[in-house]
């Protein structure tokens, strides 16, 4: 029996997480709940698993909890969600707490010796040299990005040293054609009609703005040790294609299927077995074809931002994430434009002089600072 801790339980990957344990009674067991403030989602999850410890980000949502979970063990604000994954009823940890929020998280689980299903792409997109040093083992760290999960199969038995390079693909998002001229007009609501995937508001506008193929270029870096001259990044947008890998010899490995995010959630927690697929298989005839172009970077900016941000390395990914975290929420309070958003990100970029972190509390303390800049540029 795999018992795992779902944080960001309430989101659409923690949602999707619990619907695979769910498939799976024998084998999959939730033990543990986190979200931010959630309470009405947070206790029906809780009913619905029998999970024994819940927390909650927000303190008022933990006191609520406490009235409405008598039976369950409640914890709260970052650091009781960050203590779930230290638990030792916990085999595996699905980390899929939204931005900055889930680096505590991720450090916990490793430092715990559990398995990371990790989802939190801002972890490594934000500390990426402190957290990968503490991976000790190959299945220690398994991404949930279905990118990043099609990377990691087609390395399954080669060699890292023979990777000449890796191709990311992108769906273009909802814009994909579109000119800036086009991008000044869109509404949040447009924005977050995804063509593809279902995913959170936050990662839905990341994909509009193709700043989540930049963040996904640094979380590859770090997983998989790949200089970023090394990555490219392809709009294919049947989404067919997760991600290839180039070898040296100029064989490509593929992997292809359906777009549906519970397959590399339940890989994650199966590895190295293979589950029943929770969806169908594609039909590879009624496709028909599959398409690739590349990205417009004139009028998507914020691709090469991030990319910026992860080749100057230091503290500077961590200040364009959190510029990016509070000019995406900007966006969809409707307080600014789409174009704002890669604005914001470049102005405080630009005021920033990188340096390299040594603790997580440095890395905190630049993600507030970076706020703080973002907030005053708005």
């Amino acid at each position: 029996m795999i018992r795992i801790a779902v944080l960001g339980s309430t989101g659409s990957i923690g949602r999707q997480t619990i619907e695979v344990a769910q498939r799976f009674p024998d084998l999959v067991r939730v033990v543990a709940l986190a979200a931010n403030r959630s309470v009405d989602k947070l206790v029906s999850q809780a009913r619905a698993t029998g999970a024994a410890s819940v927390a909650a980000a927000d303190e008022s949502a933990a006191r609520r909890l406490r009235e409405e979970l008598p039976a369950v063990h409640v914890s709260s604000g970052s650091e009781g969600v960050a203590a779930l994954a230290a638990l030792d009823e916990v085999d595996v940890v699905v980390n899929a707490l939204v931005g900055a929020a889930g680096l505590r998280a991720t450090v916990t689980a490793l430092r715990s010796g559990k398995r990371l299903a990790l989802a939190n792409k801002e972890s490594l997109v934000v500390a990426g040299e402190l957290v990968m040093p503490l991976v000790r083992s190959s299945d220690a760290l398994l991404p949930v990005d279905s990118e990043h999960s099609a990377i990691f199969q087609c390395l399954e038995g080669e060699r890292r040293d023979r990777v000449a390079r890796i191709w990311l693909t992108a769906s273009g998002g909802p814009f994909r054609g579109s000119s800036r001229e086009d991008l000044a007009q869109v509404t949040v609501e447009q924005a977050l009609r995804h063509p593809r995937w279902s995913m959170g508001p936050k990662i839905t506008v990341d994909s509009a703005t193709l700043m989540n193929k930049g963040l996904e270029t640094i979380e590859a870096h770090h997983l998989f040790g790949v200089p970023y001259e090394h990555i490219r990044v392809v709009v294919h947008p049947q989404s067919c294609i997760h991600s290839m890998v180039e070898f040296a010899d100029g064989s490509v490995k593929a992997h292809l299927g359906a777009t549906d995010m519970r397959i590399p959630i339940q890989y994650a927690i199966s590895y190295p077995d293979r589950w029943e697929a929770p969806v169908p298989p594609v039909d590879f005839a009624a496709l028909g074809r599959l398409d690739f172009e590349e990205p417009d970077r004139t009028a998507f900016p914020c691709l090469d931002l991030a990319l910026e941000a992860g080749k100057t390395g230091g503290t500077m990914p961590a200040v364009m994430n959190a510029a990016n975290e509070v000019a995406v929420a900007a966006f969809l309070d409707h307080r600014i434009g789409f174009l704002d958003i890669p604005r914001v990100i470049e102005g405080v970029m630009a005021r920033h002089d990188p340096f390299s972190a040594a603790t997580i509390e440095e890395i905190e303390s630049v993600d507030s600072w970076a706020r703080s800049q973002a907030e005053g540029i708005l």
